[in-house]
């Protein structure tokens, strides 16, 4: 071996454990090196990230109250209809977060590549795709019925800043460095509802909804490029290096699909509901969805933290079991706690205009836990590139699509969409078990 590829080899391998090392215990006899303060240390650790993710999840869900309220259920349907749309458009975001992170926690010799790839792969995908989005928006102004084609627009420019900071978030999450990551998801929750709120109250229509939502998703990009400075590497010139650079990209590919199907099934319906319900229901319906979405995306710390070790060997199966136990316990409780303080929850979805669903309240917390199940599931058939998990989750995307359709009543639809996810995370844990039995780990689950 040559003494440049030696030496190449050796710069990645310190490069590596420079970025994954955990941070070192500062000795008290050295002067100004005492211990850290209490709520340094929280977010340095794994519980910073359920700190943030909660933080953040309250005040995107916040945003959402507050949208309820000022627009009204007509108005806000549509609302709820391009966000729905956005977390569709942004799967390109959670497949190369899902990529850089797997591949960074199985193979920290290789972090110089994967990140350099994942970088530069996220702006330029970003990009195109927020083209496309923009190109496509006469078409969401049509799909939604909105009253404009401008809310449609800035929804198409909103997919470019949260791409990036899917990559971002990625190489973060792979090398376990949770105060940055979890600095960046306190930017993405917080400003959404703090600047979001504030265009609302100036005009509350879609239009200023969707600009606050664009204004707010830069910030976590700044975050996150701070976060990464200074860290890109010229020297990757190996045939070994250009072949995890190939991979990447392919995992990435393969990573989108399957997370697009996942948010599909998430999302879509909503978009159903737009189109087989009157503007009124639909906008109830939307309402009900701002609790099954607390109870989806409350608990989401638990995969951002279990999924490195979901895709490192002789963690994965414990890391599912452990988080298959968390989240039915949490969704047990949480449809217990909708059902018995349905008055609460219509509170917290946008009061007295949606009391006609304060009954069925219950029936959304179910959806949601069911879905964050199915989430768990997804990742844990990524964390070992499996390839049968999108099949599955595509299927049940069609037969919501489908059986969604048929409904005539917001009860029907709900229950519908709880019966097609429950479907899908009954394959999704006989898959799962047939993997743990048989011991294979790359069975394509």
């Amino acid at each position: 071996m040559c003494p440049a590829t030696v030496r190449r080899r050796d710069r990645r391998a310190l490069y590596a454990r420079s970025v994954t090392a955990e941070p070192q215990t500062r000795d008290p006899r050295v002067p100004g090196s005492g211990p850290r303060p209490r709520l340094l240390r929280v977010l340095r650790g794994s519980a910073g990230i359920a700190v943030a993710m909660a933080v953040t999840n309250v005040g995107t869900y916040a945003f959402q109250m507050v949208a309820a309220r000022l627009l009204g259920p007509s108005q806000y349907g549509a609302v709820a209809g391009l966000m729905a749309l956005l977390m569709v458009l942004s799967v390109l975001q959670l497949g190369l977060q899902a990529t850089a992170a797997r591949r960074i926690a199985a193979a920290p010799a290789d972090v110089a590549a994967i990140e350099q790839t994942v970088l530069t792969t996220t702006w330029r995908a970003a990009l195109v795709l927020g083209a496309l989005a923009v190109a496509a928006s006469p078409l969401v102004w049509e799909v939604l019925r909105l009253d404009g084609v401008v809310p449609a627009v800035l929804l198409g420019l909103c997919v470019v800043p949260v791409t990036v900071m899917g990559g971002q978030a990625g190489v973060l999450q792979g090398e376990r460095r949770w105060l940055p990551l979890s600095l960046v998801y306190l930017a993405v929750g917080v400003p959404r509802v703090v600047i979001g709120g504030a265009c609302l109250l100036v005009s509350a229509t879609a239009t200023s909804a969707m600009l606050g939502v664009l204004v707010a998703s830069w910030l976590p990009v700044v975050v996150g490029s701070w976060a990464l400075r200074g860290r890109r590497s010229d020297a990757i010139v190996t045939a070994h290096d250009r072949e995890v650079r190939r991979d990447v990209r392919r995992e990435t590919a393969s990573s989108s699909l399957a997370l697009l199907a996942f948010v599909a099934l998430s999302n879509l319906d909503v978009v159903v509901a737009r189109n087989v319900l009157d503007d009124h229901q639909a906008g109830l319906y939307a309402g009900g969805l701002i609790v099954t979405k607390a109870v989806l995306f409350l608990p989401q710390f638990a995969v951002v933290i279990l999924f490195p070790s979901m895709s490192t060997a002789g963690e994965s199966r414990a890391a599912v079991l452990r988080g298959l136990g968390f989240l039915g316990g949490l969704g047990a409780v949480s449809v217990a706690g909708a059902w018995l303080l349905s008055g609460v929850a219509v509170e917290f979805v946008g009061g007295a205009d949606y009391a006609e669903v304060e009954g069925r309240l219950w029936l959304f917390a179910t959806l949601g836990a069911l879905l964050a199940v199915l989430q768990l599931l997804v990742y844990a058939g990524l964390a070992k590139r499996g390839r049968w998990t999108k099949y599955l989750v595509a299927a049940g995307v069609v037969a919501l699509v489908v059986a969604g359709g048929l409904a005539d009543s917001l009860t029907g639809l709900v229950v519908t969409v709880a019966v097609v996810d429950a479907c899908v995370v009954g394959l999704l844990l006989a898959l799962q078990a047939f993997r743990s039995r048989t011991g294979t780990e790359t069975l394509g689950g």
